[in-house]
């Protein structure tokens, strides 16, 4: 497969795959969104029309988790008084859902999620187009295509501990070594169908 080929078919399948990422990010974030919203309606239901049992229940949550019961009554009763706030804190408290972000954009989610993949997946593919011009070696421009891949995972490594504000090394290893095995299995597969299952180029 020529250098051309190559870019090509990895092109195409870089945005394909991007737009399936972005998407299915997009869609994941809008019906988590939806859901938050739904369950917050039902929330806000339960404390208009069940107001007292609701605080009962806040009150016994808050003394399960070590709360002294005069302590509790006051912190709930507080709470009775910012209806907005009680409702949110019985989603996260009792139904383990976060509230919904009204400024949250599930588009913008997508749109993220679909430029970084292509920004980092098209890592391997700045190998052949620099290379082009200098040599027809294509095992020089595969040897290129790994080594900048791996500077794109570690860089990525790097960005995931600098926002979760853990280990630098440890995030961009794993990262790295996610990517290595993730290629070598895509390798291994490639290697097998074109070799043992007799799909050689004719």
């Amino acid at each position: 497969m020529s250098s051309v080929d190559v870019l090509v078919l990895g092109f195409a399948n870089l945005v394909a795959d991007g737009i399936s990422m972005g998407f299915g990010d997009y869609l994941s974030s809008s019906t988590e969104k939806e859901m938050a919203s739904k369950e917050r309606d039902v929330t806000q239901w339960e404390v208009d029309n069940h107001g007292l049992s609701q605080i009962t229940n806040l009150v016994k949550r808050y003394q399960e988790l070590g709360m002294d019961p005069q302590d509790a009554n006051m912190v709930v009763e507080i709470f009775s008084k910012y209806k907005n706030i009680m409702v949110d804190e019985k989603m996260m408290g009792q139904k383990g859902i976060m509230p919904p972000d009204q400024e949250e954009k599930p588009w913008k989610s997508g749109l993220v999620t679909f430029t970084s993949f292509l920004l980092f997946g098209c890592a391997p593919l700045l190998s052949f187009i620099i290379l082009i011009p200098f040599t027809n070696n294509d095992t020089i421009k595969f040897i290129g295509a790994c080594i900048l891949s791996v500077l794109a995972l570690t860089l990525l490594g790097l960005a995931k501990a600098k926002i979760s504000g853990g280990s630098y090394t440890l995030s961009a290893l794993m990262t790295v070594s996610n990517g290595v095995i993730a290629a070598a299995v895509a390798y291994a597969i490639g290697w097998s169908l074109r070799n043992l299952a007799g799909l050689e180029e004719p």
